[in-house]
C-alpha cells in the first residue's frame, strides 16, 4: 500500500513534536508547502483509557491533511488498539514512534527504547499493520547508542512487516539532539530497503535540505525544530530545490501577520490565555534576525492577551520602520 504524496519528488514533512505540532502548527506548515505533517506523539495507553490530553491530540481539521497520527507505547495490544482508535479520525496514515529519546518514553521501553528489542519492535509493527486498513509508517533513530547502531536491521524488519515508509533521525538515542546528525546512515538505509526513506536531522536552511537529498538519495526531508516559528522554511526549500536560487527571508510585515494568524488560530482552537502562553516558545523563530529581536522577545513574554501582543508588536513596528 502506497501513499500518493510519497510518490512525488522531494517530499517535505513537518516532524512530530510534543506540545508543538498541534493543529495550528500543522495547518501553517501545509500553507507554506509541507507535503505531510505529523501530530504530536500520542500515548497509546492514554488513548485507550480516554485520557483527555491524548484525545485532544487526535482532533483533525479539514486543512490538516495529508496528516499522520503518531502513536507510541511499549505494550503491543495497547498500541494496536490505539492505532484502531486513531484510524477512526481519518488521517492518511498511522505512524509508529520508535525514535523518541525522552527518558519518560524511551526509558520505559517505548519510542527509541524499542530499538533495544528489535524483535518486539517488528512484532508491534506487524500487529498494527494487520489491525488497521490505513498505511502504517514509522520513525526511528540509528540505535540506542553508538555501540548498538542497528538501524539497517530495524528498517529491514519494518519493511518486511508491511511498513510503507520510514523516517530516519540520524542520531542515536543517547546522542539526543546534541551531536551532528550522521547523514551517511540515511544513505545506507536508502540502499538497504525499497520503501520511501525520509531523512531527519540538522536541516535548518534550504541549502541543508538540498544537500541531504543529494548526499543521501532520500525520498523526503523531515524538519522539526527549525520549523518552529518558521513555517516559511518549507516554501523557501521548495523554491531553492526548483530554481537553485535562495529566496529572501520573509519581511517584517509578513512575519508579524503570520505570527498573529498563528496566535488567533491557536486561541480559537484552545483558549486565549493558553494560546498566548504557548506562543512564547515560537517567538525566537518568528523574530530571528530582526534588529532588537532579543529585546522584543523579552517584551513578548509579558502579555496575557492577544490585544497586548498586538500592541507590543505594533510598538516595535513603529520603531523599526
Amino acid at each position: 500500500m502506497r501513499l500518493p504524496f510519497l510518490d512525488r519528488d522531494h517530499i517535505l514533512a513537518l516532524a512530530p513534536m510534543d506540545d508543538i505540532t498541534d493543529g495550528t502548527a500543522r495547518r501553517l506548515a501545509h500553507r507554506f508547502g509541507a507535503d505531510l505533517v505529523y501530530t504530536e506523539f500520542i500515548s497509546a495507553e492514554g488513548l485507550i483509557r480516554d485520557a483527555a490530553k491524548s484525545l485532544r491530540k487526535l482532533h483533525l481539521a479539514r486543512d490538516d491533511h495529508p496528516v499522520a497520527i503518531q502513536v507510541f507505547g511499549s505494550h503491543i495490544p495497547s498500541v494496536v488498539e490505539a492505532a484502531r482508535v486513531a484510524e477512526q479520525t481519518g488521517p492518511e496514515c498511522i505512524d509508529l514512534n520508535f525514535g523518541c529519546p525522552a527518558r519518560k518514553v524511551a526509558g520505559r521501553g517505548s519510542g527509541a527504547g524499542l530499538l533495544r528489542t528489535p524483535e518486539k519492535l517488528e512484532q508491534m509493527a506487524r500487529a498494527v499493520v494487520a489491525a488497521v486498513a490505513l498505511p502504517v509508517t514509522a520513525k526511528v533513530r540509528l540505535g540506542w547508542d553508538e555501540q548498538s547502531i542497528n538501524v539497517l536491521d530495524v528498517c529491514r524488519r519494518l519493511e518486511q512487516s508491511g511498513i510503507v515508509a520510514v523516517a530516519v533521525h540520524a542520531r542515536t538515542r543517547s546522542q539526543s539532539y546534541s551531536t551532528p546528525a550522521e547523514w551517511d546512515w540515511i544513505a545506507r538505509v536508502k540502499q538497504a530497503i525499497s520503501i520511501p526513506v525520509i531523512g531527519n536531522g540538522d536541516v535548518r536552511e534550504p541549502q541543508d535540505a538540498e544537500r541531504m537529498f543529494r548526499q543521501t538519495g532520500c525520498d523526503g526531508v523531515m524538519i522539526g525544530r527549525a520549523a518552529l516559528g518558521n513555517p516559511w522554511l518549507f516554501r523557501r526549500i521548495r523554491h531553492y530545490l526548483e530554481t537553485g536560487n535562495l529566496p529572501p527571508c520573509p519581511s517584517l510585515q509578513e512575519r508579524i501577520a503570520v505570527l498573529l494568524d498563528h496566535l488567533n488560530d491557536a486561541a480559537a482552537e484552545k483558549t486565549e490565555l493558553r494560546a498566548v502562553l504557548e506562543m512564547r516558545k515560537t517567538y525566537s523563530g518568528y523574530l530571528k534576525g530582526l534588529p532588537g529581536a532579543a529585546r522584543l522577545r523579552a517584551s513578548l513574554m509579558k502579555p496575557l492577551t492577544i490585544r497586548q501582543v498586538v500592541d507590543t508588536l505594533g510598538a516595535y513596528q513603529q520603531t523599526a520602520c
